[in-house]
């Protein structure tokens, strides 16, 4: 099992007691970390920069709302 397949096999099933099973009961989606670690780093920037443009988009919206 290679290092990714061994960290997924953990998210999917953490130990009893363990900081993954804690981030889970507090509702972090570990389902989401998942996808986003099969990703490729240069896959994961793209996602990141599209997200800050969209916020950008929505800050811009508001703030002509707002004046």
């Amino acid at each position: 099992m290679n290092r990714l397949e061994n960290t997924i096999e953990r998210l999917r099933h953490p130990a009893p007691g363990s900081r993954i099973e804690a981030a889970r009961d507090f509702g972090i989606d570990l389902n989401l970390l998942i996808a986003n670690l099969r990703l490729t780093p240069a896959e994961r920037v793209r996602r990141m920069h599209a997200a800050c443009v969209a916020a950008e988009h929505l800050q811009g919206i508001a703030r002509r709302r707002n004046s």
